[in-house]
């Protein structure tokens, strides 16, 4: 329809800011612009919530702050596509003095790291995800392969939100078609049921690991 907005593709998208979308008509059932996640590495959704105009540095801000209200619920690593814009809009409104700069660290997950420009020395600085110059080693540790040769391995999955969305996205034919209180319902059920389903794999995972060991001391006895 020629009232309806079209968006223009964004090359650098995951390191430019979000311009905020104005309503130029009222033709159309108004909706909002994202659903943002925070989730644990192993996959386990901490929060959820709506963005209603943009996906913005100040938004993604204020809601890290309802998550994480005091320093000692701060976690080490934030990591997200737009990290660098993050700890730009953080240093500029100063909440990485007041908050950030004591807790936390900003960084950009592994997939859209390779996408943001090579130039930003801010980004490639400050919030590499696997740095291999010794500072962050909580990040980066070194194993071996079958060879006994040693190599570089990220400490943490940085794409479990990414997983969650490709997951979330079996569910937007459903999703995009039901009311706000239906859709907060819907979304919070699955997101409940994921992390259920998330903890339980884990726990599973020790006696899985056991098995294996009681079966490898088998055939080494036979």
């Amino acid at each position: 329809m020629p009232w309806q907005s079209i968006r223009e593709p964004n090359t650098q998208r995951h390191d430019e800011p979000t311009p905020d979308i104005e309503r130029s008509h009222y033709f159309s059932p108004s909706r909002f612009y994202c659903v943002e996640t925070i989730t644990a590495p192993c996959g386990v959704v901490i929060a959820w919530t709506k963005f209603h105009k943009s996906e913005s540095p100040t938004n993604t801000l204020n809601f890290l702050e309802s998550v994480y209200p005091t320093a000692e619920s701060c976690p080490d690593y934030i990591c997200i596509d737009k990290a660098c814009l993050l700890l730009r809009t953080a240093i500029s409104n100063g909440s990485w003095d007041r908050i950030w700069k004591h807790t936390t660290w900003f960084i950009v997950d592994s997939y859209h790291y390779i996408n943001h420009r090579v130039g930003d020395y801010i980004c490639r600085k400050w919030c590499n995800p696997a740095p291999l110059n010794g500072s962050a080693p909580n990040l980066v540790v070194v194993e071996k392969d079958k060879h006994g040769r040693s190599y570089y391995k990220r400490a943490f999955n940085t794409q479990a939100c990414e997983q969650l969305n490709a997951w979330l996205g079996g569910f937007e034919s459903i999703l995009k078609r039901t009311t706000q209180g239906n859709f907060d319902w819907f979304l919070h059920s699955m997101l409940f049921y994921h992390s259920r389903y998330v903890m339980e794999k884990q726990m599973k995972r020790p006696y899985m690991e056991e098995e294996k060991d009681v079966e490898s001391d088998f055939e080494d006895d036979t």
